[in-house]
């Protein structure tokens, strides 16, 4: 259990540093999705993980809802 956490913390800023390198030519509507499906995904991972459940299938689930969030959220902004 230890080495994949240890894994996980090397792993997780590495993902992030490429994931904001490729944010640099997106649109603002494409950034607020993303970073509702990436808020989605770990929140839902943490609560599942908390909960006792599988943290993959919260993280699918939390990026799904925070997606569609940030989707929606960017069709009100657009309709002002």
């Amino acid at each position: 259990m230890m080495t994949t956490f240890k894994r996980a913390i090397f792993v997780l800023p590495v993902v992030a540093a490429f994931a904001v390198a490729g944010c640099g030519n997106m649109t603002q509507a494409q950034q607020r999705e993303l970073s509702g499906g990436a808020i989605g995904a770990a929140a839902g991972a943490g609560i599942t993980a908390l909960a006792g459940g599988s943290a993959i299938w919260g993280a699918i689930g939390g990026a799904a809802v925070g997606t569609l969030g940030g989707y929606l959220y960017n069709k009100n902004e657009q309709s002002k």
